[in-house]
């Protein structure tokens, strides 16, 4: 039989039919020692094969078809390994917010990176809209600019009130879309919104105003009653990234990427470098300084993912 995972919890796979049904499976033994080279060789959003055993309540995995794509971080326990978080997507939203709790830019560009790595399709949603101050309001306006401007589709909705939610509905009709964020930024409680069927666990309602706890415990692939799929992963506090050779990281910049010919050296790292294209460009104003700051702190493996550009 064929499938696809919607749920891992480590040992075992929810894996869901093209009929909507639903088969608990486990691993072969045989794929953990091929070893693929992560904590967890299938991945919610696999498609596999599998054939029923016992009476027909659980199953087991016996093939892993070939990837289109996938996005990892980096081991939350083993510092050297990498953990899959979802593989097969059409599309990475970034859900931040704001305030309560602030995502930094550290943070966004550190997923932005990885999702340009693995060539998936990325976009940044701001949640909780009706809490921001005028402050916020004109924070949100300016890194909206921003990343528009660099190719990346911006939302600015509300899952408490509901603005916004229409417009994303309808970009996330048919296609695999994968939710990530800190947690308490409100990525449950908007993904209800988009799909009151789901009902997927939010966290206390004061947790919308103030740093929320872990509501989602392991990723987990929903059905949406008009069209396509969506996985909501637990929240990320840190993402670390994995397999990256520090020139690569400036090629999965935009805006450098579009410059990079111009450097006067093909090594160039573009920190102290003369004839740096990239440095001139900051010079001038048309790369944006808290990009390139958190550039620098990937380039050092520096952790930004809670810090502000000051």
């Amino acid at each position: 039989m064929k499938g696809i995972v919607v749920k891992s919890t480590g040992s075992w796979y929810i894996v869901m039919t093209d009929d909507k049904k639903l088969c608990n499976c486990r691993l072969k033994g045989q794929f953990r020692i091929h070893g693929i080279r992560t904590t967890n060789p299938v991945a919610v959003g696999d498609h596999v094969d599998f054939k029923p055993e016992g009476t027909g309540e659980n199953g087991i995995i016996t093939a892993i078809a070939p990837r289109a794509n996938y996005i990892v971080r980096r081991s939350i326990n083993l510092s050297k390994s990498a953990h899959i978080i979802a593989s097969n997507i059409d599309r990475l939203y970034i859900v931040a917010s704001i305030m309560l709790p602030r995502t930094s830019t550290g943070f966004i560009d550190r997923l932005l990176v990885t999702a340009e790595a693995y060539h998936i399709p990325a976009a940044v949603i701001f949640n909780k809209s009706d809490i921001y101050t005028a402050e916020a309001h004109l924070r949100c306006e300016s890194l909206m600019k921003l990343y528009a401007s660099l190719g990346y589709p911006t939302f600015l909705v509300s899952a408490l009130i509901g603005t916004g939610v229409e417009e994303l509905r309808s970009v996330l009709c048919n296609k695999v879309n994968l939710f990530a964020g800190h947690s308490g930024v409100g990525k449950s409680a908007l993904i209800n919104s988009i799909d009151s069927g789901l009902s997927i666990k939010t966290g206390e309602i004061s947790s919308y105003h103030n740093k929320g706890m872990h509501t989602t415990t392991f990723a987990e692939m929903h059905p949406l009653s008009f069209g396509g799929y969506m996985i909501d992963t637990p929240g990320i506090k840190e993402f670390g990234l994995v397999h990256f050779e520090s020139q690569e990281i400036a090629e999965r910049f935009p805006e450098f990427r579009a410059l990079l010919h111009n450097c006067r050296y093909n090594n160039c790292t573009h920190v102290h470098e003369p004839g740096c294209a990239v440095k001139t460009a900051l010079d001038k104003g048309s790369i944006n300084q808290e990009r390139y700051h958190n550039y620098l702190g990937l380039l050092n493996d520096e952790n930004l993912d809670m810090t502000d550009y000051e």
